[in-house]
C-alpha cells in the first residue's frame, strides 16, 4: 500500500489480489469520504480486465423505472448510485485507466 500526496489531499492506493479461477488485480481508489468506512460506495479499477468496479447504493424502484425507459437491465447487471462527492475517486480511476491504456 502506498500513500501519495495529490495537492493537499492524501490519496491511498492499494493493490488487492484476489485468487479465484480468474486472478483479478484490483486497485482501490477510495470510499465515499462522508461515510464511516463501513457499508459505503467504493471505486476500484480492475487492471487485468480493463474495467471499473463500483460498489454503490442499490437503485430504488423509481430509479430502476427511469433507467428502464432507455432499455432493459439484464439479470447480469445492476443500477447503483454513487454520490457526486466521489468525483475525485472516480476521476483518479479514470486517469489511471487511461495511463494504463497508453502503455
Amino acid at each position: 500500500m502506498t500513500l501519495e500526496t495529490v495537492g493537499v489531499m492524501v490519496v491511498e492506493h492499494c493493490a488487492i489480489r484476489v485468487t479465484t479461477e480468474d486472478t483479478m488485480a484490483l486497485r482501490s481508489f477510495g470510499k465515499d469520504p462522508e461515510t464511516n468506512g463501513d457499508h459505503c460506495p467504493t471505486v476500484w479499477l480492475d487492471d487485468d480486465k480493463g474495467e471499473f468496479v463500483f460498489q454503490g447504493w442499490k437503485a430504488d424502484d423509481a430509479l430502476q423505472a427511469q433507467c428502464l425507459a432507455t432499455g432493459p437491465i439484464p439479470d447480469s447487471e445492476a443500477v447503483v448510485r454513487l454520490p457526486v462527492r466521489m468525483a475525485q475517486q472516480i476521476r483518479e480511476a479514470l486517469d489511471a485507466a487511461e495511463r494504463a491504456a497508453v502503455r
